[in-house]
């Protein structure tokens, strides 16, 4: 079973949820910043999470807790682009671990990691979405009951595939 993102909804199985994607919609991905999600089809390589607002994730996928020394390296100049990297650093980079609950949850997607292309866009995530579900800068964001009800059931195998129809 695979997770299927379009436009305005995650399905995975019986979960059918509305979701916010990038700014500029699914595409081809072409630089970071570009606020595009891309379309593909992706694996889960982990789960990050906050424990002190999580308070226990059951899951098949490996999962570490975000700690508030994490950050994800978005510098395209820096070795460590597109990497879970350790606070503080001189690279450009999104702190993990931040007041709003957008972070509790986070689920890595392997999206330009074999190999890591200089600039073809970082960060790509499914995480908790916004109250009015704000669009992104290329992640997908759902509620975070919807995705603490997905977790559960997802395999090691699962796929992400990213399309955009309606």
């Amino acid at each position: 079973m695979h997770i299927l993102i379009n436009k305005k909804n995650l399905t995975y199985g019986n979960y059918n949820a509305k979701c916010a994607i990038g700014k500029r919609g699914i595409g081809y991905k072409r630089k970071e910043g570009d606020l595009i999600t891309p379309k593909g089809s992706y694996k889960i390589k982990y789960i990050l999470y906050r424990k002190d607002r999580i308070k226990k994730i059951h899951s098949k996928i490996k999962k570490f807790v975000i700690k508030k020394n994490m950050g994800w390296c978005d510098d395209p100049k820096s070795k460590n682009y597109n990497k879970l990297i350790r606070l503080p650093s001189n690279d450009n980079h999104e702190k993990l671990y931040i007041k709003d609950n957008t972070y509790d949850i986070i689920l890595i997607l392997d999206y330009n990691m074999k190999p890591t292309i200089k600039n073809k866009g970082s960060a790509i995530f499914i995480h908790v979405s916004k109250r009015n579900f704000k669009k992104t800068e290329g992640c997908i964001a759902i509620k975070k009951n919807y995705l603490l009800k997905i977790i559960k059931d997802l395999k090691k195998n699962t796929e992400v595939k990213i399309e955009n129809r309606k």
